[in-house]
């Protein structure tokens, strides 16, 4: 019963196949706001669940517009490249993050997390 807001980063995990593509299981992560991280409230839908994320490195792209799922999965590809096989970073998912309301058709910010292992 109590409104957040909505919070930016929005970061959907993805899964991307051996081919570079999607898999169609992600999973949506919204940031709480600080005056509620001490004791947030408890969400009222079981397929909510808050989640501590751990402290990470990560490595980074960013671009704009409004991002797709294509344009998240040709970033990517383009961060694996600019990393090189010398990086180490995890390879089983990464972060697709968006920090604008979907009514802002300017300077849009996106972008690609891998994670540092």
């Amino acid at each position: 019963g109590v409104g957040m807001g909505m919070t930016a980063p929005v970061s959907i995990t993805a899964f991307p196949a051996e081919d570079g593509s999607l898999q169609h299981k992600v999973k949506v992560s919204l940031r709480i706001p600080s005056q509620f991280q001490a004791n947030p409230p408890c969400p009222s839908d079981e397929s909510v669940k808050i989640e501590e994320r751990q402290e990470m490195t990560i490595y980074s792209t960013q671009f704009g517009g409004y991002a797709k799922e294509v344009d998240y999965v040709n970033y990517a590809a383009q961060l694996k490249s600019a990393l090189g096989s010398k990086v180490a970073y995890r390879k089983d998912f990464y972060f697709c993050s968006g920090y604008d309301p979907p009514m802002k058709p300017y300077g849009r910010r996106n972008e690609v997390w891998f994670v540092k292992e």
